[in-house]
């Protein structure tokens, strides 16, 4: 046996390759449209160049298709067909997350239809809002009878009306007290502080009244015209004692009486108060208390003041 001789009388069966080289459906009398092997003729089936891809293999041989005709295989398949045998193969699908294709991004349209929609019912809410206040400012026009309602003026723009005359409401001024011993003395009287008990600065009051002519001065300032109390803290030996009163220069005709209320025995218990109604004019007055003919002057003064008539 030779290369390309299987020698004579070979059957086709005994070859083991003849599968190759049969055509699809063949008896083995054919292959690919040549003779089939001839008994006494060497096999020369490796000389017989086939150009690249004429083979096919597993498909069936194509038919002449005429017009008006379907081709074979072109119709809808009756039966499930496996994708790999659909044209193209396969669809590929990429795995989620992985690099076989790039995932569709939808959060940027998914985003601004959002905010579309909040624009649109932001929008409906202040319509419905500056409706409302519209209709119920119509509402208080109508019950303020049809006018229009004007802002309330502003502080500063309001008018400013003119005061009117009117007095001056202030508090009455302290009225006057002093001490004794600061007051002008005349006809004797001196000051003194031997008696304990006396209120006035340094314990200091006036001695020396029991002599006729002597006397105190002094300058009160009213606000006002009209009767008042001139009062006086004095002290006794434990018997009654009178001094004359003169108001700018007026002597009254009642005499202030410094009697020995309670009945003291000496000058250091002997301190007491009293008062009499005198008349003063608006401004500056000159009072005066003094030991004249008559009046029991045998008294130490302490301190004066003024107070209000009913007070």
């Amino acid at each position: 046996m030779t290369a390309g001789n299987n020698g004579q009388g070979t059957p086709e069966g005994d070859d083991p390759f003849g599968y190759l080289y049969r055509s699809e459906g063949g008896d083995g009398n054919t292959d690919g449209g040549q003779p089939a092997h001839q008994p006494g003729v060497p096999r020369t089936s490796y000389n017989q160049v086939r150009p690249v891809g004429s083979r096919q293999y597993g498909q069936q041989p194509q038919q002449q298709v005429t017009y008006g005709q379907q081709a074979p295989g072109t119709g809808p398949a009756p039966h499930y067909a496996a994708p790999e045998t659909l044209p193209g193969g396969a669809p590929q699908h990429p795995a989620p997350g992985g690099r076989g294709g790039a995932r569709p991004k939808r959060r940027g349209p998914l985003i601004a239809a959002v905010a579309v929609v909040a624009v649109v019912v932001a929008g409906i809410g202040a319509a419905i809002f500056a409706n409302g206040s519209d209709e119920k400012k119509e509402q208080q026009n109508t019950a303020n009878g049809g006018g229009e309602e004007k802002p309330a003026p502003a502080e500063d723009d309001k008018p400013t009306e003119p005061k009117k005359d009117e007095p001056e409401k202030r508090k009455p001024a302290k009225l006057p007290k002093e001490d004794a011993a600061s007051l002008r003395l005349s006809g004797g009287a001196v000051t003194e502080k031997t008696v304990p008990g006396a209120q006035g600065d340094g314990g200091l009051y006036i001695a020396g009244m029991n002599k006729q002519g002597a006397g105190v001065e002094w300058k009160v300032d009213v606000e006002k015209a009209g009767d008042y109390r001139l009062n006086a803290r004095y002290g006794v030996p434990g018997t009654d004692a009178a001094l004359t009163i003169s108001a700018n220069g007026k002597a009254d005709s009642r005499a202030i009486n410094m009697k020995n209320f309670g009945g003291t025995k000496d000058w250091e218990n002997g301190w007491k108060t009293t008062w009499s109604l005198v008349k003063l004019n608006k401004g500056t007055n000159i009072l005066r208390l003094s030991c004249e003919a008559g009046n029991s002057c045998d008294v130490h003064l302490d301190q004066l003041w003024i107070s209000p008539k009913n007070g």
